[in-house]
């Protein structure tokens, strides 16, 4: 009896590693799909990291020079033979045999014209060649290309996803086109600001500076050079941004050549935490804050008064303040002032509050507070991380 009984028990062990081992298998590839994902999971982030790596591609249009890696992205996508994005004149970017670059500009051309989707099929499936099938992308409203899809078969699947390819790219040129334009706005804005800085500050700061040549020559020497680094650094012809640093160096010049008008009536302090110096910000946003308090806040009253500039980190923003002791003004005032279309003086306010929505959005908006006779305190909020604007920096 000893030996079935061994036999059974050398049996009941070998089967009961086996299931064991299976166990660990099952438990091992059920916490790999997991880990992975299912297969639904995988094909939809494949599907987001070919659509967000074909995007930054059609940035600059359809006639662009990157259009072709999109091009590529997009045939992965579709997971057709080959793909085209026509243009309207013509230029073919095509993934794919470069025998099908006529047809390409052939089935696009006619796309386009139409402003309609076309199916062009052999009625052959082993004649070889290959069927197309091109969509319009309607971007606005106008017709800015085509994109031709190619297949040994042309099914409906293909069909719709192709069109739905079309209207992704006709998404991504207008959202290329609204950033175009808010880059432009703020560019005009700059401009616009510019244009107040020379006629009011110039006319009075050369006045000033007339005034000390022949009484005080070194100083009248002083305020030119301060005049020059002023004028050079707000007619600068690179980067919309700057460092915190570079433009407080702005401000002295300027605060310098007003000091030459007011006197001893003028008072500026400044409270900068020196980690905040390299904090990037839009170019030009803190003098025109100092030059409003100046001529909105002191100038009215005869004795003048004092400015304060803060900087000091707060978090993940740098909080920068601009207070004055001057007039004030009252609520409705300040509302009529911040307006799109106000023709109010306060431009320079207006002008930087504009900016700091567009390039930040709108919690990033000046904050503003002021009292008739109680001065007025502008804070202005701007991130410590901002990768996309560094290398525009100034270099002085």
């Amino acid at each position: 009896m000893s030996g079935p009984v061994f036999t059974g028990a050398v049996v009941g062990l070998v089967v009961g590693v086996l299931l064991t081992a299976a166990l660990v298998l099952a438990w091992r590839l059920a916490r790999g799909t997991r880990e992975l994902g299912s297969d639904s999971e995988r094909a939809t982030f494949s599907t987001l990291h070919l659509a967000s790596r074909a995007a930054k591609h059609l940035r600059d249009g359809l006639d662009g020079d990157d259009v072709g890696r999109a091009a590529r992205h997009l045939r992965t996508l579709l997971g057709c033979d080959a793909l085209a994005v026509v243009t309207p004149d013509g230029v073919v970017a095509l993934d794919g045999p470069a025998a099908l670059r006529s047809e390409a500009r052939r089935v696009g051309a006619r796309t386009i014209e139409t402003g309609r989707r076309q199916v062009y099929t052999s009625g052959e499936p082993s004649s070889g060649t290959p069927e197309a099938v091109g969509a319009p992308v309607l971007a606005d409203g106008v017709v800015a290309g085509a994109v031709v899809a190619f297949a040994t078969r042309v099914r409906p699947p293909l069909v719709r996803a192709t069109g739905e390819v079309a209207q992704w790219c006709a998404a991504q040129l207008e959202l290329g086109e609204l950033e175009a334009s808010r880059t432009a706005l703020a560019q005009a804005e700059l401009r616009a600001l510019r244009a107040q800085i020379s006629p009011h500050f110039i006319y009075n700061s050369l006045g000033a500076i007339a005034s000390f040549i022949s009484t005080d020559p070194e100083r009248a020497r002083d305020l030119v050079l301060d005049f020059a680094d002023f004028t050079r650094y707000s007619f600068r012809g690179r980067g919309d941004f700057t460092t915190l640093a570079d433009e407080l160096g702005s401000v002295h010049s300027y605060v310098e050549l007003e000091r030459a008008r007011f006197g001893d009536r003028l008072t500026v302090t400044l409270q900068i935490a020196p980690e905040s110096l390299s904090t990037v910000i839009p170019f030009l946003s803190v003098q025109p804050l100092v030059e409003n308090a100046v001529r909105h806040g002191l100038e009215p009253r005869e004795r003048g008064g004092r400015i304060v500039i803060s900087a000091r980190d707060e978090g993940t923003q740098t909080e920068i303040t601009v207070e004055d002791d001057g007039v004030g003004m009252s609520p409705e005032t300040l509302r009529t002032l911040l307006a799109t279309g106000s023709r109010a003086t306060n431009v320079g306010l207006r002008n930087v509050d504009t900016r700091v929505r567009q390039l930040y959005g709108d919690q990033h908006a000046l904050e503003i507070e002021t009292e008739e006779g109680a001065g007025t305190l502008v804070r202005m909020r701007v991130p410590k991380s901002q990768p996309q604007h560094e290398t525009e920096v100034s270099r002085r």
